[in-house]
């Protein structure tokens, strides 16, 4: 059975993750609502506008039920503002600070290929005004980063990137992902 994935669909780039996400098998719910997330196995929090994005999450009530969601274990990949929204000050989900627009605004804008754990080739990151971890805490791994500023780190199984795989054809990034949703399935099912 496919892992039933969610990808929040409140604002910005969610409909390149979600034809991803098909793509490589997984079933996927657009989340808008806290009823969404019922029965997920693993989230997205695509790249957007991270203000639009946190009076969202408020009107609809969000916070809560998400981070119950991925206090509960579910594995997440946040991508540009999706980096953002998991930081201390917003969601506080991850043990990072981000800085937003942190390389400059959209003008500034730039691809660089990047050394990734466990990915044998670099991968080709696509940046739009985009945030880097100002500050991070000791569990917190950087896996990448661009001119000495991380811009790739995980923390347990949350994974977030400052750029945007999805819009670059880059695929293992969200391959690994899945990965991550589908061990959880089977661990849950032992």
């Amino acid at each position: 059975m496919a892992p039933l994935v969610g990808v929040l669909a409140l604002q910005g780039g969610f409909a390149a993750h979600v034809a991803l996400l098909r793509e490589l098998g997984a079933e996927v719910r657009e989340v808008r609502v806290a009823a969404d997330l019922d029965g997920l196995d693993g989230l997205v929090l695509p790249g957007g506008e991270s203000t639009t994005m946190t009076l969202g999450i408020d009107r609809e009530g969000l916070a809560g039920p998400l981070s119950a969601l991925v206090r509960a274990g579910a594995p997440v990949l946040g991508t540009c503002a999706g980096l953002i929204m998991l930081d201390r000050e917003h969601l506080g989900l991850m043990d990072i600070v981000a800085r937003r627009n942190a390389f400059g605004r959209q003008i500034r804008s730039f691809e660089a290929d990047l050394d990734l754990p466990g990915l044998d080739d670099p991968v080709h990151a696509v940046f739009i005004r985009a945030p880097w971890i100002e500050e991070h805490g000791p569990g917190v791994e950087i896996l990448a980063s661009v001119d000495g500023h991380p811009v790739a780190a995980r923390e347990g199984d949350i994974v977030v990137v400052a750029f945007h795989p999805e819009l670059s054809g880059e695929r293992r990034l969200h391959e690994q992902f899945l990965g991550r949703v589908r061990e959880r399935v089977a661990a849950r099912s032992a």
